[in-house]
């Protein structure tokens, strides 16, 4: 399948999560639909991130971003968003080896919290940020 087609019909799909909760704070059952089509196995438990306010979006002086997503384990994973990469062993597993899921829970919930705007807010010093960035990968 083409890669690219893939990705520009997945950030449709966000962005229409972010236009169908706009001021209702929910998405539509068709759009719902649509995403457990697309994800599958990893949309409940990414949901249950979200629910759970487990996604935080950091920021530093500098301008640079990152998420940290607090994992089902207590485990923080930190991921940029641009970079479809998260260093849990179901990333590993799921998306590279066996190639049957397009993203981990982690980064689903990451992309989901910031469509709903749900996501924590931290702002970080540029040196805290240095930290954070080396966790990646």
């Amino acid at each position: 399948m083409n890669c690219s087609f893939m990705d520009g019909t997945v950030e449709q799909l966000f962005a229409e999560v972010k236009r169908t909760s706009e001021g209702k704070g929910c998405v539509t059952d068709e759009v719902m639909s649509a995403l457990n089509f697309v994800f599958q196995a990893s949309l409940l438990p990414a949901l249950d991130l979200v629910d759970n306010k487990c996604v935080t979006h950091i920021s530093s002086p500098n301008g640079r971003t990152v998420y940290q997503v607090i994992g089902s384990s207590g485990t923080p994973y930190t991921l940029c968003e641009t970079v479809n990469f998260c260093c849990c062993p179901a990333y590993r597993y799921a998306v590279l080896k066996r190639e049957d899921q397009m993203m981990c829970k982690h980064f689903l919930a990451m992309k989901l919290s910031e469509a709903l705007g749900v996501c924590k807010q931290e702002e970080v010093t540029d040196k805290e940020m240095v930290s954070l960035l080396a966790q990646i990968g």
